[in-house]
């Protein structure tokens, strides 16, 4: 009745209109399931069987089935023909029609279409299927492809090896394994290593350089079309991936680059103090699933990279490294005494901005009223430090403006697309002249956004809460101290404690330069861990 036919593939014909006489119901009930072919030697393979009811019509010549992959989009078809006299005898009986001829592989996905011969427009059936994976018990009991599922591995971190036992099964083939990149496909990461069905050990040792989330053990058997498995040791091993930060100097430029797929966002960010949650700059938000470029960045310590993903966040700051040029802001009196003088400190003519900014209870500051600083002519001979060089540019504040508890000064750069503001609080004017903010509650304020972010500058050596570097400060007082003499606009009758720290290395004192003047005293205060006190002149 039914004879088989070469494989062919008329997936693609086109249809006829089918006959008055002929129901569209003809072909029915289509039903796929997954059986397997076993042989003792060679384990057992899948196969997908197609059934489904045919009414048998004159005019119907035969079926055709066709599977095609949905993954490469690869068709197969097998047809079936009926007799000329099985028709005419059987007409309008229905029949049960079985395919067992699709070879199919683990966890394929399938579109399956069956239709008559001719092609008779409308009389078709067609259903998605998905093959079993090893997760089927009598699939990964018998397929060999799941044997590499079965594979015991050890990280040893010390040694920075995968160590992989394979283990031993009946008629069980070669195998493959290697470490590899996950992307779209697996990328090398190194030389594959095969384990025969003979060797004594199945022991194998894969070396690699870095922990990666990425980086996967790949198996797989040494047969035709064999089903690759990953495995990833390292999946929660991301803090590698932050660090792949690069710097250019020529163009300013700040890039970074996942070393593996990463889905988060990537924006530029500085604190405004130590310890204190990293702000956002603006127009920064990156998308951290290709490589992230940022032109005209400045160079300062307190700007960073925040790194967000639906794990959580971290920053990193490349800048804090002293080899970094940064350029510095200072507060001091201005010559009319009514004013606050911002002055700013650079190794290269550069155009700075001031605003002042007030506390409020919910974070950020509300800042407002920029000003523009005004540029001043380079020194003609540079002493080699550009902290004691004059400054490049200033700006000069009303002192009732600029004074008081929930005031900020900030200052930044112009000239880039991406600069970290520099930030002083709290300024207390007083009326021994000398400007600083206030110490009442210093610890608290090193973890509360808004305090002088310059109090603990590890990029330049250690600096007071004025911006100015301690050494040039304590030069100052001595001056003041020996010569009754110091720079204009500038009384250092008191300094106050925390500037007098000139050894960078000193312990829980600290080193008092002013210990030859016969009024000097050391002392250690609790809250400011240490310092240097002159009594009041008189």
């Amino acid at each position: 009745m039914w004879s088989l036919l070469f494989p062919g593939n008329v997936f693609n014909s086109f249809c006829r209109q089918p006959p008055p006489s002929m129901s569209r119901s003809v072909l029915e009930a289509l039903m796929l399931s997954t059986v397997m072919k076993c042989a003792p030697q060679d384990g057992c393979s899948l196969l997908l069987r197609v059934h489904a009811s045919l009414t048998l019509h004159e005019s119907l010549r035969g079926l055709e089935a066709c599977s095609m992959s949905l993954d490469t989009q690869e068709t197969h078809c097998h047809s079936m023909r009926v007799s000329r006299a099985s028709r005419r005898q059987q007409v309008g009986q229905q029949l049960q029609v079985h395919f067992n001829c699709f070879e199919v592989s683990m966890a394929q996905s399938l579109y399956i279409t069956l239709r008559t011969v001719p092609h008779f427009c409308g009389v078709q059936l067609n259903q998605q299927y998905n093959v079993e994976d090893c997760r089927d018990e009598d699939v990964g009991r018998n397929v060999p492809d799941c044997f590499a599922e079965k594979l015991s591995y050890w990280v040893d971190r010390s040694r920075k090896v995968v160590l992989v036992q394979v283990p031993e099964a009946p008629g069980s083939p070669d195998y493959y394994l290697r470490l590899c990149l996950k992307w779209f496909t697996c990328e090398d990461a190194g030389e594959p290593v095969q384990v025969t069905a003979n060797s004594v050990s199945r022991m194998v040792s894969l070396p690699y350089s870095q922990e990666m989330p990425c980086l996967c053990l790949e198996s797989w058997p040494a047969t035709p079309d064999a089903v690759r498995t990953q495995t990833c040791p390292f999946e929660d091993d991301t803090e590698a991936l932050w660090d792949a930060i690069h710097y250019h100097p020529g163009s300013q430029a700040l890039s970074w680059e996942p070393a593996c797929p990463v889905s988060g966002h990537v924006s530029l960010c500085w604190r405004p103090g130590p310890g204190a949650h990293c702000l956002e700059l603006e127009n920064s938000d990156r998308p951290a699933h290709r490589r992230v470029q940022y032109s005209l960045v400045d160079t300062q310590p307190q700007l960073c990279l925040k790194f967000s993903t639906s794990l959580g966040f971290w920053v990193r700051c490349p800048f804090e490294q002293p080899r970094f040029p940064a350029w510095k802001m200072t507060i001091q009196w201005a010559p009319s005494r009514a004013h606050l003088r911002v002055a700013f400190f650079s190794p290269s003519p550069t155009s700075f901005q001031v605003r002042l900014c007030h506390r409020r209870k919910m974070w950020p500051l509300a800042c407002h009223q920029k000003l523009q600083a005004t540029p001043l002519p380079p020194a003609s001979v540079s002493r080699g430090d550009f902290t004691t060089d004059p400054p490049v540019a200033f700006v000069d504040i009303p002192r009732d403006e600029a004074c008081g508890p929930d005031t900020c000064i900030q200052g930044w750069r112009t000239d880039m697309h991406f600069s970290a503001p520099q930030q002083l609080c709290n300024l207390q004017c007083g009326t021994h002249h000398v400007l600083w903010p206030t110490f009442a509650h210093a610890a608290a304020e090193a973890q509360t956004p808004g305090t002088s972010d310059l109090t603990e500058n590890s990029h330049a050596g250690s600096h007071g809460p004025l911006g100015f570097h301690q050494e040039s400060w304590c030069r100052l007082y001595l001056t003041k101290v020996h010569t009754g003499r110091g720079p204009a606009g500038l009384a250092l009758d008191r300094p106050p404690c925390s500037l007098c720290k000139c050894t960078p290395k000193a312990g829980p004192w600290l080193h008092c330069p002013f210990s030859r003047h016969p009024q000097a005293t050391e002392t250690s205060h609790p809250s400011l861990n240490g310092g240097c006190l002159l009594p009041p002149a008189g």
